[in-house]
């Protein structure tokens, strides 16, 4: 089974990378960006085939391992 991990800032975090991406991509001439924040995609296989029990166990991985959820919100997606 696969899946996809998707992980974003929260609303109102700040996000110096976004804002470093967003002034180099205006110093290379792309004009029209108002905003970018970074985040962070992982790309899951799990040997679980129980869609339930792949969910519980890659929520576990988010909120111990891969998302501080402090200040990222985590998306899971079984594809």
């Amino acid at each position: 089974m696969k899946a996809r991990i998707i992980v974003t800032l929260k609303t109102g975090v700040l996000d110096p990378q976004g804002k470093a991406i967003e002034s180099a991509l205006s110093s290379f001439g792309i004009s029209g960006i108002e905003g970018v924040r970074q985040g962070k995609v992982f790309d899951v296989e799990i040997a679980n085939t129980d869609p339930a029990s792949a969910e519980a166990t890659l929520k576990s991985a988010c909120e111990k391992l891969l998302a501080n959820t402090v200040v990222e919100n985590y998306e899971i997606e079984i594809v």
